[in-house]
């Protein structure tokens, strides 16, 4: 006679839309909160065949000292993650729900290196990303920069790319994951997820990166959407939001703070020191919790 295993245990939830599955392995006794492979996380992710989200966010004891916890993220095709900046905000929430941590600072693993957390007064969260690193092979990007960028002038960072939408300008840069940013005239332009899904799998991108899409509305706010490595176009993307403000200020569009209006709502991006970490505020969201038989 065999036993079923014990229900997957898990919480839904989302910041700015951009939507999670977690799982707390740390008290699970689901065999599948241990391990975790790309299919059971493309299972899981799935919004007709499973629960569905983004990505999924696995949390674990932590290896740092000084870390609260680590955590895991799989995006929807099952593919891992270095970076989510959305996610970060989530599973501070969940620690506050659980009785875990109070408003901060206080300090989580993720796969691309620690973040540290804040609660602000209005029930959201602060998010320290680390420090943007536009070298080459950091992203990793073998792309030739522009002839302005080549001699120094204000198209510093700037690759060129060829497309079947004519030729490209765009910036690039690691926040832990690879991003690519392009600004744009209309933020509603109907080309953007073909554009981003072709940009995240090409081959300049050797790991491929997420896509971004700017427009600058002035130097203090701008429209993003981002076609997301693994996941498609999501609601919102944290570390594209400060990968593209990073991008920005270095190219000399926008200011030190800049509000990013996605279309799940409203980050503020803050990056006061050009050699330094970047801040990014936003709001996180607990939708229900439930289980799942595998």
């Amino acid at each position: 006679m065999s036993s079923r295993p014990a229900p997957l245990q898990f919480h839904k939830m989302h910041g700015a839309g951009n939507d999670f599955v977690l799982i707390d392995a740390r008290a699970n006794a689901h065999s599948g909160a241990q391990v975790f492979d790309p299919r059971r996380a493309s299972r899981i992710a799935d919004r007709h065949l499973g629960i569905g989200c983004d990505q999924i966010l696995v949390l674990r004891d932590a290896r740092r000292a000084g870390c609260r916890l680590r955590y895991e993220i799989w995006n929807a095709d099952g593919s891992p993650a270095g970076q989510c900046g959305n996610g970060a905000r989530c599973v501070g929430l969940y620690l506050e729900l659980s009785g875990e941590t109070d408003a901060g600072p206080f300090t989580l693993e993720s796969p691309a290196g620690p973040v540290t957390l804040t609660r602000c007064a209005d029930g959201e969260y602060e998010v320290v990303m680390g420090e943007p690193d536009f070298r080459p092979e950091a992203v990793p990007l073998s792309l030739p920069m522009t002839l302005a960028a080549r001699e120094g002038r204000s198209g510093l960072g700037r690759y060129g790319l060829d497309s079947p939408w004519g030729p490209l300008e765009l910036g690039a840069v690691s926040m832990g994951n690879p991003h690519a940013l392009l600004l744009v005239d209309d933020i509603g332009d109907p080309r953007i997820p073909e554009m981003g899904a072709w940009i995240g799998t090409h081959a300049a991108f050797p790991a491929g990166c997420n896509a971004g899409f700017a427009q600058v509305l002035g130097p203090e706010t701008i429209r993003l959407r981002v076609v997301e490595r693994g996941a498609g176009e999501t609601l919102a993307c944290g570390s594209g939001a400060c990968a593209a403000v990073a991008i920005l200020r270095r190219w000399g569009r926008v200011g030190d703070t800049v509000d990013v209006l996605l279309p799940g709502g409203l980050l503020v991006i803050k990056w006061p020191e050009a050699d330094g970490p970047v801040a990014m505020k936003g709001p996180a969201e607990h939708v229900f919790r439930g289980s799942m038989n595998e």
